[in-house]
């Protein structure tokens, strides 16, 4: 802004200084030639028009001027550091947002290998249990042929008894005639009545 300023005043200096040099050559011209002169009158109203332009809007709008490039320079400035800090603000609010992924992910992992654990001791029980139940199964399917190889032991015995006593009655009516009928009944007696 003070370049600006001072960009003025030496314009202004300049003017003046064209001016006056103006001035000097005319007055050194001493009036004679009437035409040349009046080109020289015309060139010094031109020169003095726009040396009073300038000045005046040198006086209009130099406070504007400096107070616009003062305000933008203030303007860039700030925009500037409102940049750098919205620049260090994204960068920790990025390093804390990676913080935070990198903690969640960390936490998926221990997740993941919870739950992965978890499966492979539900695995592990569900093999146990399975285990125990063929286990009890097979017993109770031992226990259970046991019992019917019993039951059908223990038939077969009645049976055999029963078909042993029928073959022994049939045996003897076909041997045993009405004399040894005779004979076997009193031999009974004998023996019962011996015993008391």
């Amino acid at each position: 802004m003070k370049n600006l300023f001072k960009s003025a005043k030496l314009i202004f200096w300049f003017a003046a200084m064209l001016f006056l040099v103006t001035s000097v050559v005319y007055a050194s011209g001493g009036g004679e030639g009437g035409h040349e002169g009046s080109k020289w009158v015309d060139f010094f109203w031109k020169t003095l028009d726009f040396v009073v332009l300038v000045g005046f809007l040198y006086w209009l709008l130099a406070a504007k001027i400096k107070e616009f490039f003062v305000g933008r320079r203030q303007s860039i400035k700030d925009s500037l550091e409102k940049s750098s800090e919205q620049k260090a603000e994204a960068e920790r609010k990025f390093r804390e947002y990676s913080e935070k992924i990198d903690k969640a992910s960390a936490e998926i992992d221990g997740i993941f290998e919870m739950i992965k654990a978890q499966g492979v001791a539900e695995k592990q029980k569900i093999i146990e249990d399975a285990e125990k139940i063929a286990q009890k199964m097979k017993e109770d399917a031992q226990m259970r042929t046991e019992q019917e190889l019993k039951k059908a032991s223990d038939q077969l015995r009645t049976e055999a008894v029963l078909l042993s006593v029928q073959m022994a009655e049939e045996i003897l009516k076909k041997n045993i005639t009405a004399q040894d009928h005779e004979i076997m009944v009193r031999e009974y007696i004998d023996k019962v009545v011996n015993k008391n």
